[in-house]
């Protein structure tokens, strides 16, 4: 029957090109992709999914699913489509998204004979602030036996780690006073935020290799001879894993506190955008996934890398076995969130791989379904680890 979807993807090719390249020409950035929204759900209601769309309070959000009303493992598959300012598609969400409603549809073909349910997810602005985390937090995924989807880069790797991370930002308020005819009046926001640098900056010889802590200053004053009575910092904090990440992340609040004790300044502290978990790989549909995309050809697939990003599927992957490899693009060297990078999805290489990974993804999904020793031993490793 793998080989009926090997021939079902020759009848959706056309639609899954066209689809992917009018998203590289009508780029959408994350919470406005309603463009890009109403094409994907579009084009699955034309292949028989129920579709309830503005999930989880996410206008552009949606959930789409074919149940062949026979029992069966319950697949998922995750679609993103936002895009980058001044970029585009530069991290290939065009493919993507693609690849999470051709796999969808194209394992919808095969359920009326082999039972079970395959759900497509739209999880809108993964770069900014991923709905993959609210979705989890209202217990979406709790449905689901596995969780897949396929990210283009520039050569094909295993599913591996990421990074997990929380937005924070700081924001110190002062008094306001001539800086240099009376600045024994004023209190000095923009020092705070100084010290609050000075004091991460500190912090890093104590802490993992694994950390990342970089910010910026979005506010710091308005003029040179008046002491700033407002200043603000804006921070993400990474770390392997989420339990070590909150100590950190507890370590530079008492740092911002302190700083704010130092110039007698009063600070407030918010998440700007919602908060990563790290991926966990499930390893062993990791490999499942692997033995269909090199029976597809793939000539090369490379161990995972060390990641040092953050992306919201690490959400997922802590509530029901997920996998989130990447697909090469035939371009070694390629770098995401560039025009390059953009542009590479739209050539015959970068649409080959969109086809071979939705194919791959179909044949994992129908896999699990008729194997449920391998999805039993995917159940068991999510629950050791």
């Amino acid at each position: 029957m793998k080989q009926q979807l090997k021939q079902e993807i020759n009848n959706i090719e056309t639609d899954l090109r066209k689809i992917s390249r009018h998203l590289y020409d009508n780029p959408e950035l994350g919470g406005e992709e309603y463009q890009s929204a109403k094409l994907l759900t579009d084009y699955l209601q034309s292949h028989k999914f129920k579709v309830e769309t503005g999930i989880v309070d996410r206008p552009t959000a949606f959930r789409a699913v074919y149940d062949s009303g026979k029992p069966g493992a319950t697949i998922g598959y995750m679609a993103e489509y936002d895009a980058l300012p001044g970029v585009g598609h530069g991290c290939g969400h065009n493919l993507i998204s693609t690849m999470g409603i051709g796999a969808g549809i194209l394992l919808s073909k095969v359920l009326d004979q082999i039972g079970g349910k395959v759900i497509v997810y739209g999880t809108p602005a993964e770069e900014t602030n991923g709905a993959k985390v609210p979705m989890a937090e209202a217990g979406l995924f709790n449905e689901l036996d596995v969780a897949m989807m396929v990210h283009p880069a520039g050569e094909s790797s295993m599913s591996g780690d990421s990074l997990a991370m929380d937005a924070i930002e700081f924001s110190y308020r002062g008094k306001t006073s001539h800086a240099a005819a009376v600045p024994e009046e004023g209190i000095n926001a923009l020092d705070s935020v100084i010290q609050l640098f000075n004091g991460i900056n500190a912090l890093r010889q104590h802490v993992k290799s694994d950390v990342r802590i970089h910010g910026i200053i979005t506010e710091g004053g308005v003029a040179a001879n008046v002491v700033p009575d407002y200043a603000v910092a804006q921070f993400y904090i990474r770390a392997k894993q989420r339990s070590y990440l909150n100590k950190v992340v507890d370590q530079v609040k008492r740092i911002a506190a302190g700083a704010a004790e130092m110039t007698g300044a009063t600070l407030s502290i918010r998440n700007y955008e919602l908060s990563y978990d790290d991926m966990k790989t499930n390893q062993t549909l990791s490999q499942a996934f692997k033995r269909n995309l090199v029976e597809l050809g793939e000539k090369q697939i490379h161990p995972a890398k060390r990641s040092l990003g953050s992306i919201d599927m690490g959400n997922v992957s802590q509530v029901v076995p997920a996998i989130h490899p990447y697909i090469g693009l035939d371009h070694p060297g390629l770098v995401a969130h560039t025009v390059e990078f953009a542009k590479q999805t739209i050539t015959e290489a970068g649409q080959q791989a969109m086809l071979r990974g939705a194919l791959a993804l179909a044949m994992t999904g129908y896999d699990l379904i008729m194997n449920q020793d391998l999805l039993e031993q995917i159940k068991k490793e999510f629950q050791v680890n």
